[in-house]
């Protein structure tokens, strides 16, 4: 009964004006960052997050929410009709969308991906409204020990399902933290790593960071790689599926809810991987899977709704534990925090009112992305013709404008221009930027927990593993990083027992 009255205030409150109207606008924004490559939720969040500072806490955080989740739904435009995935989790969906548009079913193969992302992100929200007040109860009992092992988990976890090495997502874990550092420090007031820079004395700033690192990197980056775009002429007719079409996409789209959902609460874990995850598990289920690949709308259907399931269930984390999954809702935690509010075990019950706004606003946005992806479409496929060159010299734009205007001071310009650089050397060498962004946005709370656990214990480190909750968490944390080293001595071990002559 608490959550149902708790979400009936939450559609009080974003059914005013001004809140409906900034979910329209984020749906509408993220949808429009989902259709356009080489953009994503992260860099669109970086942008807009100056000019969200003079606005209610309430009507930001939603903008920013449907940003992030209208992303989800855009991605799929590009896959299917241009073979290029406007968001990374949309990768899979080019895997058969594009072959349906070839075949002219370009229409069936948008509508069932919206459709898809519309239940799926429906009931992600119905399980972030009755989990989410959960597992905030549960996170009451922990203290700073628990924190810090929570804390350190996710890094972990995190670096240990990067796409690529884990030793690159741990440096880059590593580097977080140490720029996190960069400032005064609480306790002792001495400045740390600042140089006598006016612009660090208070710490990088996060807005010059992220716009940095994800709006001039990614622009950076795809300066130089020449993308061609190929438009589809085929028309979008039949855009609502054929019975036919529902029949074999209900259970796909049954199970990927359910998987998206679940592994989308995991730290590290993203959008990306529960793709995949679908997009197999369908292809072994099937009764025909030499048809994967081919064009067939069960590949379009798992990938989609699991995309839009971990999208909407990586929330609950972050309200409830301030732990953010991934590195979109890492630069939402930091706009929380620049609003002067702290996502955690306290959350829900301290700013019930932003909860439960952001909480209605997401079922009120995944209606309005439902009733805009379908007719818009004809619009987004203008968009895609926009010439590059264009684009990017507007996004340029809008960073340099967006960083100075947070506090007037050009040293922000230059922090961000360096970071620029830093965002297109480490996506160019493909090291792992989850890590680098969520140890930087966790570093300084991840510090404050380790102090506030030594000065209770008197300086003694055993409170990490005197507490259960905690040394639960390092004990898996530790079992994490052996497993590469575990696997490595077994695979030598089988090779150095395995005689020449057996290789005949």
């Amino acid at each position: 009964m608490e959550a149902l009255s708790g979400l009936l205030n939450g559609f009080q409150i974003v059914f005013h004006p001004v809140n409906i109207f900034v979910c329209f606008a984020g749906c509408v924004l993220g949808t429009l960052v989902g259709v356009l490559p080489g953009l994503g939720p992260t860099s669109a969040i970086s942008l807009l997050l100056p000019i969200t500072f003079r606005a209610d806490p309430v009507s930001a955080i939603i903008m920013l929410a449907g940003i992030y989740y209208g992303a989800m739904y855009g991605g799929s435009t590009t896959s299917i009709l241009v073979n290029i995935p406007g968001e990374p989790s949309s990768v899979v969906t080019c895997f058969d969308g594009y072959p349906m548009a070839q075949q002219g079913r370009a229409g069936p193969a948008l509508g069932i991906s919206a459709f898809g992302s519309f239940i799926a992100g429906t009931a992600a929200v119905f399980g972030l409204t009755f989990f989410a007040p959960a597992l905030s109860r549960l996170a009451l009992r922990f203290g700073p020990a628990e924190n810090v092992g929570i804390i350190v988990l996710s890094l972990t976890l995190l670096a240990f399902l990067a796409q690529g090495s884990m030793v690159r997502a741990l440096m880059m874990a590593a580097l977080g933290l140490i720029l996190g550092t960069v400032g005064t420090d609480l306790i002792t007031g001495k400045a740390r790593f600042s140089y006598g820079i006016g612009t660090l004395a208070d710490g990088i700033g996060l807005i010059p960071f992220v716009v940095g690192m994800f709006g001039v990197g990614e622009v950076l980056l795809n300066l130089e790689t020449s993308v061609q775009r190929e438009i589809l002429k085929t028309g979008l007719k039949g855009l609502f599926p054929s019975l036919a079409d529902w029949k074999a996409s209900t259970l796909p789209m049954i199970r990927a809810t359910v998987l998206g959902f679940f592994l989308g609460i995991l730290p590290g874990i993203g959008a990306i991987i529960p793709t995949f995850v679908s997009y197999s598990i369908e292809k072994r289920l099937s009764k025909h899977p030499e048809k994967f690949g081919t064009g067939i709308i069960e590949g379009v259907a798992g990938p989609e709704t699991a995309n839009n399931a971990a999208a909407g269930a990586a929330f609950i984390p972050m309200f409830s534990l301030g732990i953010p999954p991934n590195a979109v809702l890492a630069v939402l935690l930091g706009a929380l925090m620049i609003h002067g509010v702290q996502p955690g075990p306290q959350f829900i019950s301290g700013h019930p009112d932003l909860f439960w706004g952001v909480v209605a606003s997401m079922y009120v946005g995944n209606v309005m992305l439902l009733i805009l992806n379908l007719p818009l479409i004809p619009l987004w496929v203008q968009i895609l013709k926009v010439p590059y060159s264009l684009l990017f010299a507007l996004i340029l734009l809008f960073c340099l404008i967006g960083t100075y205007s947070v506090s007037n001071n050009p040293g922000d310009i230059v922090v961000m221009v360096v970071f620029g650089f830093v965002g297109y050397l480490v996506k160019k060498y493909r090291y792992e930027v989850g890590p680098l962004i969520l140890a930087f946005v966790l570093g300084p709370i991840l510090e404050k927990n380790v102090r506030q656990a030594l000065i209770i214990s008197r300086g003694s480190f055993a409170v990490f593993v005197t507490h259960p909750i905690s040394v639960t968490f390092f004990a898996i944390t530790l079992l994490l990083l052996a497993l590469p080293l575990l696997r490595r001595k077994k695979r030598e071990a089988e090779q150095g027992t395995t005689l020449p002559g057996d290789a005949s």
